[in-house]
């Protein structure tokens, strides 16, 4: 990759050279000014003033445009065409600034899909989502876990980089992003050495302000380091598994942060795919971001979570996550954004927000001084002027991939040649809806039972005696907003009535990159799993007169694992009156109890089998099958084999319920507004009535829990 991580300091002569190449074709204020020649620093005065914003965005996953491919239809509720408008704003606010990014752009969307594996882009291409950021000027970009899900050889590709990994071919002049990319805690297995260029500093000429209140340019140097969750080995180990090591996030940042400095960093970013929590550290932390902190950087730029960070400001904004509330204030001040006291930002998911961190420098004793009493931080959204009305895509970004979106909506409406009776939704998953789930766990369950039938491995042939269940959550219910739900509705396809379509199965299992693993367990470790699960309902009062909410956040909902065995021999209830961990009750398996001792086979995905979401005793180590099929792909082949598929057949069997109990107080469920009439159809009698709207536009549903 064509990245330079620090370059010396400009002589007067080539410093007046670079300003002249500045000027030319940038849309960035901050470089455009070229009143006043850069000075050399010996000539700044003391007390000159630098005002700059540093602007995130994380996470987009490849939304680039306003639109959802699962339901064919517009959502003005994301896309990084909006957050180019919110840019485009702050950059006119704040002419000095430096735009980054923290990780997780190229999957996400049927267009990342469509990209990396229906029809991967050659090296000729540029991916679709680095055309926008190329065209946005951004300054520099970390990495996130998603960016290694279609491996290490496309990785290496879409970014131009020789990872110097003897079984990875090597990049050669393919298209890239325009702007350094940084990763300072993976590194080669073998090497030892990062695979990425682990920082960058970005040479930037601003205006700054002298005592006197003239003007003068001034040269910045802001360096940057990148980080990713260790998880990263389990969530995508076929790929990554003795080709890469991930160091711990501190012991990473206590290398590089002195480096930085000794090049003449007058600003130290990190840039962490990882959210804020608070236990104590650990290498292996997969959110371990509030560390960082006590590194000595300046500024921390947050990913991963896709939550808000801090509160909003917005009028009628949505409060802040409860995990985020729950830290202590005296180390997170989640008002004015501040880890440590040092400014951080999260600027949620989908190119729904912009972080911005506005700071002030001072030059003292011959360097630039953070003024941390003037430090500002927002999480802006597209509704930050008034609070109701969403700002407008910004008009020049959907031409630049007007091609790949076009290309990605037929390949998401071919046809499955499968017909359906029913509509397979999620707006009421977390309430006994299963009718976008059991499809999924039919075709799981149905993918392990012929592996094991006919396996020539001795030792997977003897496990044909053992029951067969699987788990799948609820992916797409309420994470990324009340828009954010899975749906697909009979009629689909325009030239069958019922005809399912590409695109469906992506819409039941979101994540294209999982394959399917099925584990062996004990009845023990089934009960703690579905403990670990049940963690996704809040505790219930049921002597409360006020309104309680039966899922406080939707931000673990992956971790809300459902399970189902064939004809509905697994049953279980969950009393969500009773703390986590003390919540399954009526545990079955065709008609009776579960002990400890008893044996199942779970078929579940790779992220789950190696110990995603820390599951008690899912850790890798109970791995027996290790499948080459994608779950999507499962799913996929699945249906089409069905021919068709019907409510009675693969959508009504709830394997769970909740015990009953009479509440004194109001209950509520949050989800997408106007879908009473689902619930109805769905014969979901717990669901009494739809309630007025939350700050985020989730609809409040009365649950009746006696039900």
């Amino acid at each position: 990759m064509k990245k330079i991580s620090w370059l010396p300091p400009l002589t007067p002569i080539a410093a007046l050279i670079a300003i002249a190449l500045a000027g030319c074709g940038s849309s960035n204020p901050a470089t455009t000014t070229n009143v006043v020649p850069v000075v050399d620093p010996n000539s700044i005065p003391e007390g000159t003033v630098v005002k700059l914003a540093l602007l995130e965005t994380t996470d987009i996953h490849q939304n680039i445009l306003s639109y959802d491919y699962y339901g064919l239809k517009a959502d003005t509720s994301l896309g990084l065409e909006r957050t180019a408008a919110l840019i485009k704003e702050a950059r006119a606010e704040n002419p000095n600034n430096i735009l980054l990014d923290d990780g997780d752009v190229i999957q996400g969307t049927l267009l990342g899909d469509y990209q990396a594996l229906a029809a991967p882009v050659t090296c000729s291409g540029t991916l679709a989502i680095y055309k926008v950021m190329n065209a946005l000027k951004y300054d520099g970009a970390g990495l996130g876990n998603h960016e290694f899900n279609y491996g290490l050889g496309f990785l290496s590709q879409i970014t131009n980089t020789d990872f110097g990994l003897p079984d990875v071919s090597k990049a050669g002049t393919c298209g890239a992003p325009n702007f350094p990319l940084v990763l300072s805690n993976v590194v080669g297995a073998t090497s030892q050495k990062p695979i990425f260029n682990p920082t960058s500093i970005i040479n930037k000429q601003f205006v700054a302000t002298k005592p006197d209140g003239s003007s003068m340019n001034v040269k910045l140097n802001v360096g940057i380091m990148g980080f990713v969750p260790p998880q990263i080995m389990d969530w995508d180990q076929k790929s990554l598994a003795g080709k890469v090591v991930v160091n711990g996030v501190q012991e990473s940042a206590n290398k590089y942060v002195p480096e930085l400095r000794a090049k003449g960093a007058d600003l130290v970013v990190a840039l962490s795919h990882g959210g804020l929590d608070a236990s104590p550290y650990s290498p292996k932390m997969e959110n371990g971001s509030l560390h960082l902190s006590t590194t000595g950087i300046d500024a921390l730029m947050l990913g991963h979570a896709h939550l808000i960070f801090p509160a909003p400001k917005e009028v009628g904004a949505p409060a802040i996550d409860a995990s985020l509330a729950a830290l202590p204030a005296a180390i997170v001040d989640t008002k004015k954004g501040l880890v440590n006291g040092v400014p951080a930002v999260m600027a949620q998911s989908w190119g729904r927000r912009l972080g911005i961190i506005q700071m002030t420098l001072k030059y003292q004793s011959g360097k630039w001084v953070v003024q941390k009493d003037l430090t500002n931080v927002e999480a802006r959204g597209f509704k930050y002027k008034d609070g109701t009305n969403i700002i407008d895509a910004d008009a020049s970004i959907a031409p630049l991939v007007d091609t790949e979106h076009k290309a990605t909506i037929n390949y998401a409406t071919q046809p499955l040649g499968t017909t359906t009776d029913f509509e397979m939704s999620a707006y009421f998953s977390l309430v006994g809806d299963v009718s976008a789930i059991q499809i999924v766990n039919q075709a799981q369950i149905d993918y392990v039972k012929n592996f094991i039938a006919t396996s020539n491995d001795a030792t997977i042939a003897s496990y044909k005696s053992i029951p067969v269940i699987s788990c799948s959550a609820p992916f797409k219910a309420g994470r990324n907003g009340p828009t954010d739900f899975t749906d697909v509705a009979p009629g689909a396809s325009p030239t069958s009535p019922f005809g399912l379509q590409v695109r469906n199965p992506g819409d039941l299992y979101l994540y294209g990159n999982n394959n399917l693993q099925a584990v062996k367990i004990k009845g023990s470790d089934l009960k703690n799993w579905l403990e670990t699960a049940a963690k996704q309902f809040g505790q219930i009062d049921p002597a409360l007169t006020t309104e309680q909410d039966l899922v406080p956040t939707y931000s673990t909902i992956y971790n809300y694992d459902v399970f189902y065995a064939d004809n509905n021999a697994l049953l279980y209830q969950i009393d969500v009156t009773q703390p986590a961990g003390k919540r399954i009750v009526n545990l079955t398996y065709a008609g009776k109890s579960i002990g400890d001792n008893d044996d199942f086979i779970v078929a579940t995905n790779d992220y789950r089998a190696g110990g995603g979401g820390n599951f008690p005793g899912i850790d890798g180590s109970k791995t027996i099958i290790k499948s080459p099929d994608a779950n999507q792909a499962v799913v996929s082949n699945f249906v089409k084999k069905q021919g068709k598929i019907t409510s009675a057949a693969n959508g009504t069997g709830q394997s769970w319920s909740f015990v009953k109990v009479a509440t004194k107080g109001p209950v509520i469920l949050r989800s997408t507004p106007g879908k009473i009439a689902v619930a109805q159809a769905l014969g979901l009698s717990r669901v009494k009535s739809e309630g007025a709207l939350d700050a985020s536009g989730f609809a409040k549903y009365a649950i009746d829990l006696s039900k």
